[in-house]
């Protein structure tokens, strides 16, 4: 046991299985075996890792010391403290219970030694007070900070939705189309649907005003066409042209694309 070189793997202690082999007073093949046959009861990533490739050429690169089984193996498993812990109950042995104590105490837990503070020299002790205030003000001081940039973001946040209401609510009749068009697309990117919230905008106006647009549109084609208007102009009159010349449609629909906006930019 005091013979096991230590191997580190994701920063934690692991056992190769030659080693655990050995621990438990066993075979390599032993081992192997039980794994093969309990495999459901391992899970990878916690009671053991298995190397192969690049990856295992990189884990042998950082060994300073390369157990001989390990520099020409193809493939590697690691077993952590709860893969050991396993094939202790798979054995099922006195010797290998007793082993597994031992394992835990020396070599998977190894206990931070404390230095105390007492058995310092005087000028240690001081530095050691100097190191520690200094440290728990740096400690305090990035807490602090991590709040402010918490808060900052939350201010932030909450200065773009004041604007977004403010340019919602606050227009003024010159600009009226162009806000429309910017309210909507704000709606549109926030919900991701742009046809449908276009719709829907229409959809609410006509339940509201009891109107048909439709019919309107069409009205009001006929009499750019009475009136001598071009192809061009006829064909690209759209609901909003419709919405635009009635004052009370306008009314409604401005209303509907505040609450819109509100519901879904703010």
């Amino acid at each position: 046991m005091n013979n096991l070189i230590p191997i580190e793997y994701e920063k934690k202690r692991v056992l190769t299985t030659q080693q655990l082999a050995e621990v438990y007073e066993t075979d390599a093949n032993n081992i192997s075996k039980n794994f093969s046959n309990n495999k459901d009861r391992f899970v990878e990533g916690r009671d053991y890792y298995f190397l192969q490739g690049e990856e295992l050429k990189e884990f042998k690169r950082l060994l300073n010391d390369i157990p001989e089984p390990i520099k020409f193996a193809p493939q590697l498993y690691l077993w952590t403290e709860r893969g050991a812990s396993r094939h202790c109950k798979i054995l099922d042995t006195d010797r290998a219970w007793q082993q597994f104590d031992i394992l835990q105490e020396t070599y998977f837990r190894v206990k931070e030694q404390h230095i105390a503070l007492s058995q310092l020299s005087p000028e240690l002790q001081m530095f050691k007070r100097i190191f520690d205030a200094v440290a728990n003000a740096e400690l305090k001081l990035k807490e602090v900070e991590g709040k402010v940039h918490e808060v900052g973001k939350i201010a932030t946040a909450a200065q773009e939705t004041v604007q977004s209401i403010k340019e919602t609510i606050i227009h003024t009749d010159k600009d009226w189309r162009d806000w429309v068009n910017s309210q909507i697309t704000k709606i549109c990117f926030k919900s991701k649907d742009y046809k449908e919230k276009w719709n829907e905008t229409y959809r609410l106006l006509e339940e509201r005003a009891k109107c048909r647009l439709g019919v309107r549109l069409d009205n009001l084609k006929e009499r750019l066409m009475q009136a001598g208007a071009r192809t061009t102009e006829i064909k690209n009159t759209n609901y909003l042209d419709v919405i635009e010349e009635d004052v009370r449609l306008k009314e409604i629909y401005t209303a509907i694309i505040k609450e819109m906006a509100i519901k879904y930019i703010a």
